[in-house]
């Protein structure tokens, strides 16, 4: 039978299994009579007015309170929206306000992963008079109601899933698996917040979902709060069973205790209110037990037509989106409509007015800012990073330096003087990405772990892409800021969670009762071109061209070419709001080309003039020759050093770019390059080619509308790779010192005479280096052991 899972995390102090008597837990419970007569009362009304208002702005247009026989002008013209999962979404909406009147001081948001229920949402924030304290015509009232119901689901109104514009949310409702994950990142660091998530059955199918049960294993119950997950069983997803509704008790009993929680079942129809009204207690009165031993120093059927047209709704997939779909146009299908609504009485629920009558009210907790769509972790508790000066970490010019490890120490100090805004989410790659430094001001987070359990911990080490999103944006959402390191290869497993995020974001942004928040900072490394040694299944930039298709207000995406401009970059990022940052680098040693004065005004423009790799300071060039990341720069900067020696009547201007979206069309995004810029660095008419750590695709497209493309030639990874050595990856993909100085000289001798008289000599001669050097790294598995070493002009 359908009904709810309610879910309650008891991790054991010595991290042991949890004991065969927990499965005494898992019976269905026998809560008759726990609430009073009028509580009871009080509980239905208001399931009874959110569920008839959820069901009518599925449908209506007008004669929102049934007065009248409704007809099809009544009927929208769409209708749009999940019924299915709105009764049981209601259900907790109601008894989370029950649970927070009586108990004081409690600090609650309600996390929704059945994205499409958002009339269930609506519904009950209209009735909490939420809704009024955002959108002021959305007043509890008949006219309020009249414009929140005709409102749904149409251009200009709420849409049918919850988003930023949903009071209360910090969960976009779109793709399904993030919502637990979610709710476990803004618990970190929010000791006395507690997040009710509902997981539908669907939802609970996905991989995501799947890992994030692991989540409460990170959360220290003395310093954070604490996730209630609630699994919504309707046993039906759009029209096929879900594996959740297969499975009996004994099964779904046996998978959550291993899990490591405790299960209450509630499925009881006629005693389902008192049921879960007795688990809310019961789990609020476990978490309070928990975490007061832990910060002690101890630490241990429900709505809607039944059938229709020889065919069940209640209890099938019919009842998932809308249950009767024809009734703008049928009036068999209206008068059963109309059946529906009215079975609920509105004439109770409602005054003449349209105000909820006192019972309904007497749920609702009292203080504005305790009831759940105006909690301010919600939508107003940014708390920015206190960022020591960066460049008190940087290294000596000319000298070498991984720029991840010069980031590493950079992180250890924000770590140190943030001890609860700021953390590390990473798939089990810090140690190997050089981030390790961080480690000597802090240990892991891993609960179940007797070396880190309750060390406040800032490193979130699982190797589950999804869970490390889902935590950051929770956490990132309810006012914090964080940092997702990860091999470049892997991100775009979280491609789809990045962008719906951003979506988020985006509305976000435009909704004035919204604070900004912190930005969404993305570390990419052991990136392609020094994963020679993994193979070709660990080569793959793909994730900039998925940044680089945000929304211009949105996206940034930096490849600062040393560990001085690397520091700059990170310091900006994490001091910046309201965007998705991603920064792409190299852990290995490589040159430091810039002074810290030099990094910081490089990174400020985002794009200069490297004078000392250029002839004559850069100064009337035949060609311009760019490089766009750390290994891919260093081989322009070869180059220019093999051109001087081979072709020194070559005048070649060398610029780096470290702001990726400085190259877009002039106007396109609010970092790009006006046209006079463009000209003034890279020259009005010259042949400029870029050396470039992505796909050349992506450049070509974030350079459409420039003038004079023509003139444009472009390397980048070219998806071929295999085990091999470093510099073979630059030969395999064209970005080596030995292709740019071909094209430098392709491109020279089109304005130069004296280049251009030599010229297929000298492409030849490039092009014999690189072959004979192909040949020495196969012979001898390994490149020459000076290929990597700073070129000198």
């Amino acid at each position: 039978m359908p009904g709810q899972i309610l879910l309650q995390a008891n991790p054991p102090a010595d991290g042991s299994l949890l004991p065969d008597s927990v499965l005494q837990l898992g019976v269905q419970l026998d809560a008759k009579d726990y609430l009073s007569h009028d509580e009871l009362k009080a509980m239905k009304m208001f399931r009874r007015a959110a569920d008839y208002i959820a069901a009518a702005m599925i449908f209506l247009n007008h004669n929102v309170l049934v007065e009248r026989d409704l007809n099809h002008d009544d009927i929208k013209s769409r209708l749009l929206g999940h019924w299915g999962t709105c009764p049981g979404l209601v259900m907790v909406y109601a008894h989370l306000n029950r649970l927070i009147r009586n108990n004081a001081g409690l600090d609650a948001l309600y996390v929704v992963g059945p994205g499409h229920g958002a009339p269930a949402i609506l519904s009950s924030l209209w009735l909490e008079d939420s809704l009024s304290a955002f959108y002021p015509h959305m007043t509890r009232d008949r006219k309020g109601l009249e414009k929140l119901i005709a409102s749904f689901s149409v251009p200009g109104g709420f849409p049918s899933h919850i988003g930023a514009g949903s009071a209360g949310a910090i969960h976009e409702g779109g793709e399904l698996g993030y919502a637990l994950s979610v709710s476990f990142g803004a618990v970190m660091d929010n000791p006395n917040l507690v997040v009710a998530c509902v997981i539908g059955d669907g939802e609970a199918e996905t991989g995501p979902t799947a890992t994030a049960w692991h989540g409460f294993k990170y959360i220290d119950p003395a310093e954070s709060g604490a996730v209630l997950p609630i699994v919504h069983v309707n046993g039906f997803k759009i029209s096929e069973r879900t594996i959740y509704g297969t499975m009996d008790d004994k099964e779904i009993i046996a998978l959550f205790t291993g899990y490591g929680y405790q299960v209450r079942i509630i499925e009881d129809v006629d005693n389902i209110d008192h049921n879960l009204a007795a688990s809310f207690d019961w789990a609020l009165a476990e978490i309070k037990k928990i975490q007061s031993a832990a910060r002690s120093g101890n630490p241990i059927g429900l709505g809607g037509p039944k059938s229709f047209h020889g065919e069940f709704i209640e209890g099938s997939f019919h009842s998932h989106q809308v249950p009767l779909p024809g009734a703008k146009t049928s009036a068999e299908e209206l008068t059963a409509l109309q059946e529906w609504l009215k079975s609920y009485r509105p004439e109770e629920l409602f005054t003449s007015d349209g105000v909820p009558v006192p019972e309904i009210l007497s749920i609702i907790p009292e203080a504005a800012e305790q009831r759940l769509g105006q909690k301010k972790e919600s939508f107003r508790a940014y708390t920015p990073l206190t960022v020591p000066e960066w460049q008190g970490f940087c290294a000596e010019k000319d000298s070498q330096e991984s720029c991840m490890k010069a980031v590493g120490r950079l992180l250890k100090a924000v770590v140190k003087e943030n001890p609860q805004t700021f953390r590390i989410f990473s798939p089990d790659e810090l140690v190997s990405n050089k981030l390790d430094a961080v480690l000597d001001e802090s240990c892991r987070n891993f609960q179940w772990d007797s070396e880190s359990r309750a060390k406040g911990g800032r490193v979130v080490e699982i190797l589950s892409e999804h869970t490390c999103q889902g935590m950051l944006q929770g956490y990132t959402l309810t006012g914090r800021t964080g940092l997702f390191p990860s091999y470049e290869a892997f991100l775009g497993i979280v491609q789809t969670m990045m962008v719906q995020y951003s979506k988020f974001t985006k509305m976000a942004a435009e909704i004035p009762w919204r604070q900004p928040c912190g930005s969404l900072n993305y570390l990419e490394t052991s990136t392609w071109a020094r994963q020679e040694h993994n193979g070709f299944s660990h080569q793959n930039p793909a994730f900039i061209g998925a940044v680089l298709n945000l929304k211009p207000a949105t996206a940034r995406v930096y490849l600062p070419p040393d560990a001085n401009c690397f520091l700059s970059t990170m310091a900006h990022c994490l001091r910046a709001k309201n965007y998705v940052n991603l920064m792409v680098g190299s852990k290995q040693p490589t040159p430091v080309w810039l002074s810290p004065e030099d990094a910081d005004k490089h990174c400020i423009a985002g794009a200069s003039v490297w004078k000392f790799a250029s002839v004559d300071d850069g100064v009337d060039p035949d060609v311009v020759l760019v490089g766009i990341g750390v290994e891919v720069t260093f081989e322009v900067i070869a180059a220019a050093a093999l051109l001087r020696k081979h072709v020194p009547e070559l005048r070649v201007r060398v610029c780096n770019v470290t702001d990726l979206m400085v190259l877009g069309a002039n106007g396109s995004h609010p970092h790009a390059l006006s046209d006079e810029a463009f000209d003034s660095l890279f020259t009005p008419d010259k042949p400029i080619h870029f050396n470039y750590h992505g796909y050349p695709i992506e450049l070509k497209g974030l350079l459409f509308g420039r003038p004079k493309l023509d003139r444009v030639s472009i390397e980048g990874y070219r998806e071929e790779g295999t085990t091999t050595s470093p510099f073979d990856m630059m030969l395999c993909n064209h970005t080596s010192r030995f292709d740019v100085a071909a094209a430098a000289i392709r491109g020279g001798a089109l304005s130069n005479p004296k280049v251009a008289v030599s010229a297929h000599e000298h492409e030849s001669f490039m092009k014999h280096l690189a072959v004979k050097e192909r040949e020495y790294i196969y012979a001898n598995g390994k490149d020459h052991d000076d290929t990597f070493n700073t070129p000198t002009f």
